[in-house]
C-alpha cells in the first residue's frame, strides 16, 4: 500500500500542508511539530515509498556529516578531514560534493532527524563520528534508519563507533579500551596505586570502553577499580569532578580523565587546591588534542589519529578507497608520555 502526505499527516496529527512544508523546508515550523513531522515521515517509511520511492536511486552530490559538538575539536578535526576528502575523480560535478555539517547536540533524537533528512535528500554518503549512546530503543531506530539508507544506496561510514552488523555501514573504530587500559598501566608502573578516574556521560560507548580499559589495568594490578566520577566531556566538568575526586580520595596520586578537555579542567582544579602537576598528582588524558602539547606541564595521553581516521572515512565514503575487510576496521591509539606525568612523592 502506498503510503501518501496524508497518511503522514495523520500520523503527526498536523495538516497535510505542515507536512509539506518540513519537507520542503520553504517556511518557518515549530521545531516540536517539525520533529513529530519527520518521526512520522520515518516510521510510515515515506521517504522510500510512493512517489519518492522513483528517485531513491538516484543519489545526489551531498556528503552528510555527524557530529556530537563541532565546537569540540574532537569532532572538528574529524569533520575537517572527511570534507577534506569527498571530492576527487570520478565522483559527480567534476568530483567535487557538498558537505553538510549536522550538529546534533548529543541528542539521540537530533541524530535520527539529520539521517531523515539526508535520507530524504539521497545523499551520496553518510559519515556519523564519535560514541554511540547505549539506549535500546534509540540503537534500534538507529540501526533500522541506516539499513534504509544503505539499501538506497547510501554509503554509511561509522567514524570512531562500534561496527553497526546488518546495517550495511563500515566502520572504521578507535581502540578505547586498548587506549585506556595502556595509560593507566603507564601510571602503574611510575608507582601510583591511588587513582581516580573522571569518565565521560554514562549512556555513551566511548565511556564505557575506556573506563573498561582503565578498570582493566587496575584489575591486573591486583587493586579495585577505585574513584570514579561521570560527567560530560569538556573542561567544566573536569574542573568539579576533580575536586569531587579530592573529597572522596584526599590521598590520590593521579587522575585519569576521559579526554583532554576533561583533563584541562581537573588540571586548573589541582593548581586552585594548591596541588603541583606532577609532584602532588599526575594527570592524564585522551585523545591527543592539538592543544595537549602546549600545557603546563605538556600533557600525557593517549593519541588517537583524528584526522587520518577521518580522511580515510572520507575516501571510504566517496568510493575513493576500498572498504576493511568485513566493513570493520579498528584504528589505535598511541600512548604520549609527557610532564604531566610523574613517579608519586614518597
Amino acid at each position: 500500500m502506498t503510503v501518501t502526505l496524508a497518511d503522514v499527516a495523520a500520523r503527526a496529527q498536523v495538516s497535510p500542508a505542515t507536512v509539506s512544508r518540513v519537507l520542503n523546508g520553504n517556511y518557518p515550523v515549530a521545531a516540536g511539530t517539525r520533529e513529530r513531522v519527520l518521526r512520522a515521515v520515518d516510521e510510515l517509511d515515506y521517504v522510500l515509498n510512493g512517489p519518492a520511492s522513483s528517485l531513491a536511486a538516484s543519489a545526489s552530490d551531498l556528503v552528510g556529516i555527524l557530529v556530537n559538538d563541532i565546537a569540540d575539536p574532537f569532532f572538528g578535526i574529524m569533520a575537517g578531514a572527511v570534507q577534506s576528502e569527498i571530492g576527487g575523480p570520478g565522483g559527480r560535478a567534476g568530483g567535487e560534493r557538498l558537505a553538510v555539517v549536522c550538529n546534533t547536540g548529543g541528542s539521540p533524537e537530533r541524530e535520527l532527524t539529520y539521517l531523515t533528512l539526508l535520507q530524504r535528500q539521497r545523499a551520496d554518503a553518510v559519515v556519523i563520528t564519535g560514541g554511540a549512546i547505549e539506549d535500546a530503543e534509540h540503537m534500534e531506530a538507529l540501526a533500522a534508519k541506516m539499513e534504509r539508507l544503505t539499501d538506497a544506496g547510501t554509503r554509511v561510514v561509522l567514524c570512531g563507533r562500534p561496527p553497526a552488523p546488518g546495517t550495511g555501514a563500515v566502520a572504521l573504530t578507535f581502540d578505547n579500551r586498548g587506549g585506556g587500559r595502556r595509560l593507566t598501566e603507564h601510571l602503574l608502573g611510575l608507582g601510583h596505586r591511588v587513582i581516580g578516574y573522571i569518565a565521560g556521560p554514562e549512556e555513551r560507548t566511548t565511556t564505557r570502553h575506556r573506563l573498561e580499559g582503565h578498570r582493566a589495568a587496575l584489575a591486573a594490578a591486583g587493586l579495585p577499580d577505585g574513584a570514579t566520577v561521570h560527567g560530560p566531556y569538556d573542561r567544566s566538568a573536569g574542573y568539579d569532578a576533580a575536586l569531587e575526586l579530592l573529597r572522596r580520595e584526599p590521598s590520590l596520586t593521579a587522575i585519569v580523565a576521559a579526554n583532554d578537555s576533561v583533563a584541562l579542567g581537573a588540571s586548573a582544579a589541582l593548581r586552585d587546591t594548591g596541588r603541583r602537576i606532577p609532584d602532588d598528582v599526575s594527570v592524564a588524558g585522551f585523545d591527543d588534542l592539538p592543544f595537549s602539547i602546549d600545557t603546563v606541564p605538556a600533557l600525557t595521553t593517549v593519541r588517537l589519529p583524528l584526522h587520518e581516521a577521518g580522511a580515510r572515512a572520507g575516501r571510504i565514503a566517496t568510493g575513493r578507497e576500498n572498504e576493511p575487510p568485513g566493513g570493520v576496521a579498528t584504528v589505535h591509539g598511541e600512548l604520549m608520555v609527557r610532564g604531566s606525568t610523574a613517579p608519586p612523592r614518597g
